[in-house]
């Protein structure tokens, strides 16, 4: 979601990752793209046999300003995901302007040169009419940001449409206003029935 909104016109996206992220994450679906609002036909897809050859792949990727954002997936601990290596994907990302955006899955952060550090997590989406489900929500914390504070969390949702995060839809519960517009606090019944 991050990467769509990164990428300019006519700019692909990158998605590279490890075999290991391939084996216990699954095959990339182009049909849940187009679900979150993306083009299928705008992304290039690269498997890395480990995280050094994903590694050097990323950097090249990453000088390259004819992309819109490239996306570095790999799978638990990574020992040469180190400092130094961060730092190269930062300098050639600042140079060229191409947003990077790894993903490290079932990891423990890490020093890393990254501008920000996230933590996100799904949650339950607020239910549609006919109890369908409602569009992606998270959880995300902002764990370390370089220039500024850090630890705030958000609930967001994700509108497909706009391509944007905005605060999660109500739950629908509504809140009765008197006849002279200000609000009447609901009897405990009412309350029950609300929620």
């Amino acid at each position: 979601m991050l990467a769509l909104r990164a990428r300019h016109d006519g700019a692909s996206t990158l998605w590279l990752r490890t075999d290991e992220a391939e084996r216990r994450c699954g095959r990339l679906f182009a049909p849940g793209l187009v679900e979150l609002g993306g083009n299928p036909d705008a992304f290039l897809f690269a498997l890395a046999p480990d995280v050094c050859a994903l590694l050097r792949g990323a950097a090249d990727a990453a000088r390259c300003a004819g992309l819109g954002a490239v996306i570095v997936e790999c799978w638990g601990k990574s020992p040469a995901l180190e400092l130094t290596a961060s730092r190269r994907l930062a300098l050639a990302a600042e140079q060229s302007g191409v947003t990077v955006i790894m993903l490290r899955i079932d990891a423990t952060p890490v020093p890393s040169a990254a501008d920000t550090r996230w933590a996100v997590s799904a949650a339950q989406s607020v239910a549609l009419e006919a109890n369908a489900p409602g569009p992606a929500l998270f959880e995300i914390e902002l764990l370390r940001r370089r220039s500024g504070p850090s630890g705030m969390r958000w609930r967001v949702e994700w509108d497909r449409d706009k391509c944007v995060f905005r605060e999660p839809a109500l739950s629908g519960a509504v809140v009765p206003l008197s006849s002279h517009g200000s609000v009447e606090a609901p009897s405990a019944p009412e309350l029950r029935h609300i929620a």
